[in-house]
């Protein structure tokens, strides 16, 4: 036992007026018991109890330090039975990073869904490309997309988000459509400043292997919702996740294009950092996320 231990174990020997009683609703034997107030009282440098055969009585000092020690018992009754109200309706507030597709196209929505059915808490939402410190900037939960090399974060995996090249077809007429990766070179092809592989550098497939395709063209950016309207305006050829380029492909908007040779998957994952007992509100918000993916795999696919 700890100091703190022997003073809530005091206060239960007051409060019950005995040794034996106190001693049953510890669990513990009365000579435990009674060693462990003797070492309080050690510690402490003065003797708290009378004992007698027939009952306790406080020394002067004895009541002194109980008045003080049933303010630690019932900070202790407090601090559970906040956790306790805690984990029955969460409460307080979640910081969740989010990459800018995925926040404008399905967790946006989620995250209200998620904050009417738990009123008592609120979501600060930030939709940012670029991957951020969890732990130094106070993040709860995070949604990457990509590998993870940051050993110190716990990551689940939610989905498998397939990249699509496209483009109008206002702009395929004016300057045609590439068959194979290399007729790229000819092409305006608007790039992603963030992309894993380099910013001018696509993947593609051929024959079993892989190897990347240096494009170029007139726009780079680092948001991908700005190169896919410039390609929806007629301006260029994009290479997306295809839950960005979905609407399009299905309105006509935008064509696909080099499907046979696309090999560009990442996985996207919710991340949090390690913690040896995981936060009951952010648990909760994982798993509302992840079922929220689960249903709308097929946008990604």
């Amino acid at each position: 036992m700890n100091l703190a231990d022997r003073i809530l174990l005091f206060h239960k020997v007051v409060e019950t007026g005995s040794f034996s009683q106190a001693a049953e609703r510890a669990g513990m034997t009365n000579s435990v018991v009674s060693k462990h107030i003797a070492q309080l009282e050690q510690h402490l440098g003065i003797q708290l109890l009378h004992r007698t055969t027939r009952k306790l009585k406080l020394t002067e000092e004895g009541r002194l330090f109980f008045r003080h020690a049933q303010d630690v018992d019932q900070s202790v009754a407090n601090a559970i039975n906040a956790i306790t109200e805690f984990s029955s309706e969460p409460t307080g507030t979640l910081c969740l990073s989010v990459p800018t597709i995925s926040g404008e196209y399905l967790i946006t929505e989620l995250v209200a869904e998620f904050c009417q059915q738990y009123p008592k808490l609120s979501v600060e939402l930030r939709l940012e490309d670029h991957q951020v410190d969890l732990i130094a900037e106070g993040v709860d939960l995070a949604i990457r997309t990509a590998s993870l090399p940051d050993s110190s974060l716990i990551a689940k995996l939610l989905v498998q988000s397939k990249w699509v090249v496209s483009a109008s077809p206002d702009y395929l007429k004016k300057h045609g459509t590439p068959q194979v990766p290399q007729d790229l070179v000819n092409h305006n092809c608007l790039t992603y400043t963030y992309m894993e592989t380099g910013t001018n550098d696509w993947l593609f497939k051929e024959e079993g292997q892989q190897y990347s395709m240096k494009v170029s063209g007139s726009i780079s950016s680092n948001n991908q919702i700005a190169l896919k309207n410039a390609a929806l305006a007629g301006h260029g050829v994009i290479y997306t996740p295809k839950l960005l380029a979905h609407e399009g492909l299905k309105t006509g908007k935008l064509v696909e294009l080099l499907a046979d040779f696309s090999s560009k998957e990442l996985p996207i994952y919710a991340v949090y950092p390690y913690s040896k007992y995981l936060p009951e509100k952010t648990r909760l918000l994982m798993d509302y996320i992840a079922q929220g993916y689960a249903r709308k795999a097929a946008l990604f696919h």
